[in-house]
């Protein structure tokens, strides 16, 4: 009878914890679904209007979500014509100079200067009731020089054009769309219309009106826009160069019908996404642009891969299968929760954030320690060298984010396991601090086991972290894992502990007064480059080898910001704005990378983007010690 009773008892009991997993997975379903209608609602609001959003060409107004466009482009004198034009090609073939001026994230204004064959053009524009303004102005021009304006159904998309001598008409199976040209010398042709540069001339949608008339609604757009620019008069001129940079890279991705915000128009004539760019842009637009911010975060979450990553870059046609990129998407999308309190934002990306945790435990670990990896794929008749090298060292520094970094340099590359076997510091690290921040998130979404998961997760890395410690250098250090030796080629990434909160608070002093302030090694006029000057590669001035790079500044601010160190925030602040404002107000570049002594960027043979938006990431520490976006350390409601 008793043993009756205990099976009873049993049985009841593990029907009891089937029907709570049940439960519990029927309410995730539901909080789903929730989620999953209010991020369909959100996009469809951002597909409206008239915005840049070609990322073919900056001088391309399209109207969504018909896609109608009118694009402008430029014959000079000689009959040489640039048909697209983007920001940071001054050293490319087409050599076109770009100015970005102001750019509301919503199209109501946009300004650009533009210099080409000695061509000096201002173009504006603003939309009003959805309809368009669009004003060309000459500022230096010859005779025999035109303005091209070419009306094009984009992407496929239905419609008819027709162009008459009094109006471009656009059939599309929403709407009728007219479109009015005031010029000189108009010429009429099937598919465009050619009009002398002698004289300001506009573009106008719904009804014709008269060059004054744009001029004047033109003017009380800027007006508006620079009104509103100060709301952040302590930080303008950051403010200024960071949303500038964020609103131009801001485009319309037809493929999977979303706005997405891709790393520079240059790099891809679609799209193409990184993995903490990415997130990166998410964490910046959230200052005053919730729903761009959620977009950002979102569109990199669900290019999830099959084996649950996220990675390291997916574009048209092409997504990296074997690599990931940096962990720091949990610990952005925690901070942008911070600021809105909505949680369906947090169920929309929790359940691929969860899968992209467990698989770097389940995939990169070695021996305990993380380390970067590739796993070879079949990738078809693809000839991208991001999917050719797949399975090759070459793809495993990628997953690092730092490409040809020194660090990598010694490093044994395990070709049966595909894996390199050096563990990082860096990497370990900013995996400790996205489990803390994921295990928050769960918390707040009542998923208590899985923030026991994540927390466990995290104390169990963080104890490995701290074997990396050398203590008579004062420093975390990378390990080879075949030698078992500490490597002493030093970057900004051994100072992420700092983010997880492994460091004592003596530690992280010694960090910074042996290292930090160490002229041989990271302090100077300009900081941090990507390698301790004393090392053989900082002379290389290539990419990951010396340059002064955004995000792994401001992931050190973000150390930093765990512990009093208020004289080493407070530098790493400025001389990081300093380097920003540098090039933005001499050239109106916000760079991928920074000349580590002359705090130049851009030049074209360091593979440095001119307007690469993580760049900003150098002001945007700026913001958040003004106050303007909640900092980390202020508390999350549950």
């Amino acid at each position: 009878m008793n043993k009756m009773r205990y099976k009873t008892s049993f049985l009841l009991f593990i029907l009891f914890f089937i029907l709570c997993d049940l439960v519990n997975a029927q309410n995730q379903l539901s909080q789903k679904e929730t989620s999953t209608k209010e991020a369909k609602a959100m996009s469809k609001k951002l597909i409206q209007g008239w915005n840049t959003w070609n990322t073919r060409s900056v001088m391309s107004q399209v109207l969504l979500p018909e896609s109608f466009s009118i694009n402008l482009a430029i014959k000079d004198h000689s009959g040489n014509i640039l048909e697209e034009t983007l920001i940071g090609r001054d050293h490319y073939g087409s050599k076109e100079r770009v100015i970005p001026g102001p750019h509301a994230y919503d199209g109501s204004y946009t300004e650009l200067e533009f210099e080409w064959h000695n061509i000096k053009l201002r173009v504006q524009s603003t939309s009003v009731n959805n309809e368009l303004y669009l004003l060309v102005s000459p500022l230096n021009v010859a005779q025999g020089d035109s303005l091209i304006i070419t009306p094009r159904m984009l992407w496929n998309r239905k419609g008819e054009i027709k162009i008459d001598p009094q109006m471009i008409v656009g059939n599309t199976p929403t709407k009728n769309i007219k479109v009015y040209v005031n010029g000189n010398n108009k010429t009429i042709f099937s598919n465009a219309i050619h009009t002398s540069l002698e004289k300001n001339i506009s573009v106008t949608s719904g009804n014709s009106k008269s060059v004054q008339y744009v001029e004047s609604t033109i003017k009380t757009a800027k007006l508006k826009f620079e009104t509103e620019r100060l709301k952040f008069e302590k930080s303008s001129e950051v403010y200024n160069a960071m949303q500038t940079v964020l609103a131009w890279t801001t485009i319309y991705d037809p493929n999977n019908n979303r706005i997405i915000n891709p790393v520079s128009r240059t790099f891809s004539p679609d799209w193409v996404l990184f993995g903490w760019d990415t997130y990166f842009a998410a964490y910046m637009l959230s200052l005053n642009n919730k729903q761009l911010a959620y977009a950002n975060a979102i569109a990199i979450t669900k290019e999830i891969t099959a084996k649950g990553f996220i990675p390291n870059n997916s574009q048209y046609g092409h997504k990296s299968e074997d690599r990931s990129e940096p962990q720091v998407g949990s610990i952005v999308v925690r901070e942008i929760y911070r600021k809105y309190q909505e949680k369906w934002f947090l169920k929309e990306v929790y359940n691929e954030l969860l899968s992209w945790n467990r698989w770097r435990a389940a995939n990169r670990d070695v021996d305990g320690y993380l380390v970067h990896g590739t796993d070879p794929y079949d990738y078809g008749n693809s000839k991208s060298r991001s999917a050719t090298l797949s399975g090759k060292m070459k793809a495993a520094k990628w997953e690092s984010g730092m490409d040809n970094s020194p660090m990598w340099d010694d490093a044994t590359f395990d070709s049966l396991n595909h894996r390199m076997l050096m563990a990082d510091v860096g990497l370990m690290s900013l995996y400790i601090a996205d489990c803390h921040s994921l295990s928050e998130i769960a918390d707040i979404l009542g998923y208590t086991n899985d923030a026991k998961e994540l927390t466990a997760r995290a104390e169990k890395y963080s104890k490995k972290l701290e074997t990396l410690w050398d203590d008579k250098f004062g420093l975390y250090l990378n390990k080879d894992l075949v030698t078992g030796k500490l490597s002493y080629r030093l970057t900004p990434t051994l100072f992420y502990p700092l983010l997880a909160k492994v460091p004592s608070l003596n530690q992280a002093s010694r960090m910074m007064k042996e290292h930090f302030y160490n002229e041989k090694e990271f302090w100077g006029e300009f900081i941090m480059p990507s390698v301790a000057r004393n090392d053989t590669a900082f002379n290389d001035n290539h990419y990951w080898r010396g340059r002064i790079w955004a995000p792994l500044n401001f992931l050190v601010y973000l150390g930093m910001r765990n512990y009093n160190l208020p004289d080493a925030k407070k530098d790493m602040v400025e001389k990081s704005k300093s380097l920003l404002l540098k090039t933005w107000i001499s050239e109106r570049h916000v760079c991928e990378n920074y000349h580590a002594e002359t705090g130049n960027g851009g030049e074209a043979n360091t593979w440095s983007d001119a307007f690469y938006h993580w760049g900003a990431l150098l002001g945007f520490m700026d913001i958040m010690e003004k106050g303007y976006v909640p900092t980390p350390q202020a508390p999350v409601i549950f």
